[in-house]
C-alpha cells in the first residue's frame, strides 16, 4: 500500500499545474509517496501537460466535472493509501510539509485529519483566508479560523504556531486517513463545492475522531482561483450548503432554535446585499434558502445516521457564541480576542 497519496483535483487549470505542480513534486519525494492529478473532465490541455511535462505524476481521468466534493470521491475510489492529501491546484508547498504531519499522525492514531498552516501565496507574511491556522465554527454554523475572522486576515508572527485541536481542516490542504474518509462517507457530493470539508470534519469529530492543525507544516495558497469573493454562485453555494450542513449535523436539542436564528440572520444578510445595491447576491441568498427547503427532505436519512453514530455531541471546537456578535458588534476581529476558553 502507498503511504501517502497527494491528490490534486484539477478542472481547466493548466496554468496552475505548470506553476505549482513542480513544488509539489520536488517536496513530495520518498518511498511510499505518490502525486496524483485527478482531472475533473477538463476541456483545456491539462491532461496533456501532466502526461508530457510531469511523467512522474499519476493521472486519474474523470469523464466530467463532478465538482470538488464528488470529484474527490470518485478520484479516491482509485487510490489505495494510508493517508491522502486533498490539495488544491493553486498551492505551493514547503520542504517538510508532508513529513511533519505524517509523523504526527503516525504517533497519534486518534487523529483522523490534519491541516498545515496556510499562508497567502501573494503575501507570504499573512495567513490565507481559506483555512489559515485551523478552522472552527460558532453556534450558528459560521466558520472562522485562527488567523482569519470574516475578512480580517492576520499577519503571521508565530502567534498560532502551537498545534491545536480544530473543528474543521481546510479542503485546500487536507491530510486524512483514507479508511476514516471512507468510514464516514467521504465528502457529500450533493454540496458540489463549498462547506463540504466542514461537513466531513463535523462527521469525523462527532464520531470521536480528533482533528488538528499542525503549523510546523506550511503551504502557500493563492485562493479564490475558482470563484471570486462575493460571486453570486459562491454566495448561493455557501449559504445553501451551510444550511444543509447544519441540518445534517446539529444535535436534536439545538436544531429548531439554531435554524430559526439562521433564518433571521440569512434574511439580514440578504437585506445587507440589497442595501449595497448588490441585487445578484441578494437573490443568491434567497435562492439558497429556497433550495435548502426543497432539498431538506432528501437529507433526513443522513441526519438520522449522523445522530445514531454520534459519540461526541458537545464538540469543544464548536463555540457557543455568535461570531457575528463578537466580530461585527463587539469589534473582536482576531481569534486571540475571542472568548474561546
Amino acid at each position: 500500500m502507498i503511504k501517502v497519496s497527494v491528490v490534486i483535483l484539477n478542472w481547466n487549470g493548466a496554468d496552475m499545474l505548470r506553476r505549482f505542480l513542480p513544488s509539489v513534486i520536488s517536496c513530495s519525494q520518498g518511498k511510499g509517496i505518490e502525486v496524483c492529478v485527478a482531472d475533473n473532465g477538463s476541456s483545456d490541455d491539462s491532461c496533456r501537460i501532466v502526461e508530457e511535462e510531469f511523467p512522474s505524476v499519476r493521472l486519474i481521468r474523470l469523464p466530467e466535472n463532478y465538482g470538488f466534493a464528488d470529484g474527490y470521491n470518485k478520484a479516491l475510489e482509485q487510490v489505495d493509501a494510508e493517508y491522502v492529501v486533498l490539495l488544491n491546484s493553486d498551492v505551493e508547498v514547503s520542504s517538510d510539509w508532508l513529513s511533519a504531519i505524517v509523523s504526527y499522525m503516525d504517533l497519534h492514531p486518534e487523529v483522523a485529519a490534519c491541516q498545515p498552516k496556510i499562508l497567502d501565496w501573494k503575501n507570504k507574511e499573512y495567513f490565507e483566508y481559506a483555512g489559515a491556522a485551523g478552522g472552527f465554527i460558532d453556534r450558528y454554523g459560521y466558520p472562522f479560523c485562527r488567523g482569519r475572522v470574516f475578512d480580517t486576515v492576520e499577519k503571521d508572527i508565530a502567534q498560532y504556531d502551537a498545534p491545536v485541536s480544530i473543528f474543521w481542516a481546510t479542503g485546500a490542504a487536507l491530510f486524512i486517513r483514507l479508511d476514516k474518509y471512507r468510514e464516514v462517507g467521504g465528502l457529500d457530493g450533493r454540496f458540489f463545492a463549498h462547506m463540504e470539508e466542514i461537513d466531513l470534519c463535523w462527521r469525523l469529530r462527532s464520531r470521536g475522531y480528533e482533528l488538528v492543525c499542525l503549523p510546523q507544516s506550511v503551504v502557500y495558497h493563492v485562493g479564490g482561483a475558482t470563484l471570486k469573493k462575493e460571486n453570486p454562485r459562491k454566495t448561493f453555494l455557501n449559504f445553501r450548503n451551510n444550511l444543509l450542513m447544519l441540518y445534517k449535523n446539529l444535535p436534536a436539542e439545538e436544531l429548531v432554535s439554531v435554524m430559526r436564528t439562521r433564518t433571521c440572520l440569512d434574511y439580514l444578510a440578504a437585506l445587507f446585499f440589497l442595501l449595497k445595491g448588490d441585487v445578484s447576491n441578494f437573490r443568491a441568498v434567497l435562492q439558497a434558502r429556497k433550495e435548502f427547503l426543497r432539498l431538506q427532505p432528501e437529507f433526513a436519512s443522513d441526519r438520522q445516521e449522523n445522530l445514531d453514530k454520534t459519540v461526541l455531541a458537545d464538540i469543544p471546537e464548536r463555540f457557543k457564541f455568535s461570531i457575528l456578535w463578537q466580530s461585527k458588534l463587539l469589534g473582536r476581529k482576531k481569534y486571540a480576542d475571542l472568548p474561546v476558553k
